[in-house]
């Protein structure tokens, strides 16, 4: 089924005008743009998360988890030096933060969740939230 959109000839018009103008992506020559790659597997007792942050150490990874939202986000931290003997030819430095969000059909059990990091790819293990079943009251 399609998603229906209302069409506004002004909005759009707009839109045109200035997509680009003030906002450009500033993005450094030679340095590779990190982004977080992932894989989301579900079974009956939850989810598993596989998430690739190459170079970004363990440290400078967070996860937040509110109810059936995750959200993933790292400081990247990129530093180069070419010498040659002791006089500096060139010197880089990359600092930025990457992120993703994304919910998950259920409720996520805050309290089991657990993450690992090895090699660049992070690993959750994400269980479903109990829901509580409805109950029949019987009325005396």
């Amino acid at each position: 089924m399609a998603n229906l959109t209302r069409f506004n000839p002004v909005d759009d018009a707009f839109d045109d005008l200035f997509r680009g103008f003030f906002m450009r992506p500033v993005r450094m020559e030679g340095v590779p743009e990190v982004q977080i790659r992932m894989d989301v597997k579900e079974d009956d007792k939850g989810y598993t998360v596989h998430a690739e942050i190459p170079g970004v150490k363990k440290d400078d990874i967070h996860v937040n988890i509110d109810g059936n939202q995750v959200a993933i986000s790292a400081e990247v931290k990129n530093e180069k030096e070419v010498k040659e003997g002791e006089k500096v030819l060139r010197s880089e430095r990359y600092y930025g933060r990457v992120s993703r969000a994304f919910t998950l059909g259920q409720d996520v059990d805050e309290a089991t969740a657990q993450a690992k990091y090895n090699d660049g790819l992070l690993e959750l293990v994400l269980p479903k939230k109990t829901v509580a079943k409805a109950r029949r009251l019987t009325i005396n």
